[in-house]
């Protein structure tokens, strides 16, 4: 399923919304990977993984900045393949890949649900420094923060359907325990209120999200990885994703 969410077109319709397409899930299996050593290329702090910018498409970048081979992954924080991805092949990408200096990864924020906007505003809050770490946080605990939207009463849904859109953001956000979820890491609840509460940063992420949309013919749901640019197909998983990094770094 495809997401399109300005800041005043933000429905509990997109509340419980699925991923994207399935058919890249659907395969069977990769191609084989290769088992050769990747060439190593030395950070200037010894870890390129701790290096972290956000980047002029508003996204979150790690790694080396001139890798030959550049990652970009469209995401969703409340869909179940991004945080399947994240947990089968997270850990793998950042230290082999990252690592080596030969790639670097990019995430931008795709909304697909109507959680995405909030959990997105407070992670972007944040800054570089803990954005993927928080990232895999979230996914992590995925299911548990879902249930609260999942647990939502008709009533309340139709309560908060009937907000404006920048109260409605705030709400939402509460309902799946999202503001404790950033509180108990150390976000004080005036720095929550106040990104909750930003519009700029709003139309910010609805913006990526248009892009994705309009750049991308066909866009697929998320995940969807760009390499150097180029959507790659069937690559919702690592699995399958794998291969074609290795391809590409040669």
């Amino acid at each position: 399923m495809k997401a399109l969410i300005g800041s005043g077109a933000l429905t509990l319709a997109l509340l419980l919304a699925g991923c994207g397409d399935d058919a890249g899930n659907n395969i069977a299996s990769g191609q084989p990977v290769s088992t050769t050593p990747l060439q190593q290329v030395e950070a200037p702090n010894g870890d390129w993984t701790q290096i972290v910018s956000e980047t002029a498409d508003g996204g979150f970048m790690m790694g080396n900045p001139n890798a030959p081979v550049k990652l970009v992954e469209y995401g969703s924080l409340s869909c179940p393949h991004c945080a399947e991805f994240a947990a089968e092949g997270g850990e793998k990408l950042k230290n082999e890949y990252v690592k080596s200096g030969q790639v670097s990864f990019e995430f931008r924020p795709f909304l697909l649900g109507a959680p995405d906007v909030g959990i997105s505003m407070l992670l972007r809050c944040q800054g570089p420094g803990p954005f993927f770490r928080l990232t895999d946080q979230l996914y992590a605990e995925q299911r548990n923060w879902m249930q609260g939207y999942q647990d939502l009463s008709p009533a309340e849904a139709e309560r908060i359907q009937a907000l404006p859109a920048q109260q409605r953001v705030v709400a939402l956000t509460k309902a799946g325990g999202i503001d404790q979820f950033f509180r108990q890491r150390g976000m004080p609840e005036q720095k929550i209120n106040s990104c909750l509460a930003d519009p700029a940063g709003l139309t910010r992420l609805a913006g990526i999200t248009q892009k994705a949309v309009a750049d991308i013919p066909n866009f697929p749901g998320t995940p969807t990885f760009l390499i150097n640019g180029e959507m790659v197909e069937a690559t919702a998983s690592w699995e399958l994703l794998e291969p074609k990094l290795r391809e590409a770094i040669g």
